[in-house]
């Protein structure tokens, strides 16, 4: 994500901040400019800073403090272009559940950015019976109620989160028990928006069968697969092939875990791009990369340049305090390879070219020539 910056006074806000904490002023998110604005009143209204001659407001769900995204001030729309996908919203009259749908907006929200400045389409259920919708649904106690656990998950269109996973308590022992070396709201929102598109990107392509020599046959049965994988694991060598071991149960999730990886990547690489971001260790010539470029339009073969230096980086410092890996997953040749299939098809929607294949297979080989320590965490 970009670093920001308020405009009255030059202090650098976070993405959800909806007040400067250096002047005072009110700030909101502007997704026709991809940023943050600083705001002055203007009658009822607002006037954003980087665009004094227009007039916006907040999106309705400002009013229960999960919502920081600017509406023009004419438009007949009361909630933004993230919050309009909501279908289902939590109970608000359960004190809990407010705290929770905040964080799970917040994830929600960085899901958005992403999707915009990736220009993938992003028509709700009103534009498009083939639109995109969320529910966010919590368990019923079971005393009260034989129904079964909300399920994670997508559907038709239909992307449903349990409240649960915003309770950092109750999302980590959910990670520890499904032996996960990570799990976020973030990467939730991430994963399951991969079905969405693969529906949309791949499906119905002439990409099908690539996609099929690369990540497997999804004709399989997906029960099956799912019910395989959960009695008896991943194979012993899931790392050579995968990304993570869940990425083994099916080809449709193998394809949805590297696509959110791939979230993170360019997510993450803008970050880095916008603080300046330098990686020149002493010890090692093969581990530099200058992170100046932007991870939403680059090649693949920069992304990966970058991207394996930068997380070598951030684990060793996350090492240096005593925390867990902030990146613990290995990039194998054969997952590069689904990174680029997956920045292939989101490129191609937007009309631009992206790495031949041959192009993809130099940069493997590259990478292998150098050192092992390069391929991994």
């Amino acid at each position: 994500m970009k670093l920001f910056e308020c405009q009255n006074c030059a202090q650098p806000p976070y993405f959800e901040n909806t007040r400067c904490e250096s002047c005072g002023l009110s700030l909101g998110y502007l997704p026709a400019r991809e940023t943050v604005t600083a705001l002055k009143p203007r009658g009822k209204e607002w006037f954003a800073l980087v665009d004094p001659r227009g007039t916006y407001r907040y999106c309705a769900n400002a009013a229960h403090n999960v919502c920081n995204w600017l509406i023009s001030a004419d438009s007949p729309e009361q909630l933004c272009a993230t919050c309009r996908h909501n279908r289902v919203i939590p109970d608000l009259s359960q004190a809990e559940n407010l705290g929770h749908w905040r964080l799970i907006e917040i994830a929600k929200h960085r899901l958005f950015y992403t999707l915009l400045r990736l220009h993938l389409s992003t028509k709700t259920k009103a534009e498009d019976a083939d639109g995109l919708a969320f529910d966010f649904l919590a368990d019923i106690a079971a005393p009260l109620s034989s129904t079964p656990p909300v399920m994670t998950g997508h559907a038709n269109g239909v992307i449903t989160i349990n409240l649960a996973e915003a309770d950092d308590a109750e999302r980590e022992r959910r990670r520890r028990q499904m032996r996960e070396p990570y799990r976020t709201l973030l990467g939730h929102f991430r994963h399951e928006i991969a079905h969405y598109y693969w529906d949309r990107l791949v499906a119905v392509s002439a990409k099908l069968d690539e996609f099929r020599l690369i990540f497997g046959d999804e004709r399989a049965d997906y029960g099956q697969a799912l019910q395989r994988y959960y009695a008896s694991g991943p194979p012993a060598d899931w790392q050579e092939q995968f990304i993570t071991a869940y990425a083994t149960a099916h080809p449709w999730e193998d394809f949805a875990e590297t696509w959110a990886h791939y979230f993170h990547m360019v997510d993450t690489l803008e970050t880095a791009a916008s603080f300046g971001l330098v990686v020149a260790p002493k010890t090692s010539k093969g581990l530099t990369a200058r992170i100046d470029f932007d991870a939403h339009r680059a090649d693949m073969e920069r992304l990966i340049e970058a991207w394996i230096p930068l997380t070598f980086a951030v684990n060793s410092m996350n090492r240096s305090m005593g925390l867990p890996d902030l990146y613990p997953f290995v990039l194998s040749p054969p997952v590069i390879a689904k990174l680029a299939f997956v920045h292939a098809g989101i490129h191609a929607q937007a009309g631009r070219q992206t790495n031949s294949n041959s192009g993809i297979r130099a940069m493997i080989a590259g990478l292998r020539r150098r050192s092992a320590i390069s391929m991994q965490p």
